[in-house]
């Protein structure tokens, strides 16, 4: 089991923080490794992307499901590995600053699973971390 959690300030309402986030095709792409993702319904979606675990390199195809829309301050969502064996679960959870300034947290828990999970959990335990914190940013940078 690994986790990731980043915190940043954006100098924008939270109103405008949530109309970014509040769709998916917005904060997609944004996904360190992001090659397509496609919706398939208003709560689930299909991802795919490169994972660069230490030495290996895969491509990852997962199911994620939003699980709450919490207008406007979270969107919390379930993973499941598609093509391996993983579930997870994470959040964007925006909190008001002041009428121009909002707080944007990321946060990511990703469980391997199979034959390779024992292989995979160390290098997970700094890979997610740098996950979570490079697409909290992409984020507070386009919005």
């Amino acid at each position: 089991m690994a986790s990731g959690k980043h915190t940043i300030l954006v100098n924008r309402p939270i109103e405008t923080v949530w109309n970014f986030v509040s769709d998916i095709n917005n904060w997609a792409p944004l996904v360190p490794g992001y090659i397509e993702h496609r919706i398939l319904n208003d709560n689930q979606s299909t991802w795919k992307f490169v994972s660069d675990i230490g030495v290996i390199k895969r491509t990852l195809h997962m199911k994620v499901t939003i699980t709450n829309w919490q207008e406007p301050t979270k969107v919390t969502f379930d993973l499941k590995g598609i093509n391996e064996k993983f579930t997870g679960s994470g959040y964007f959870e925006a909190e008001k600053v002041t009428d121009i300034s909002t707080k944007i947290t990321g946060y990511l828990f990703i469980k391997p699973g199979g034959l390779l999970a024992p292989a995979i959990k160390p290098a997970l335990k700094s890979v997610i971390p740098k996950t979570t914190k490079g697409l909290t940013e992409a984020i507070a940078n386009e919005v």
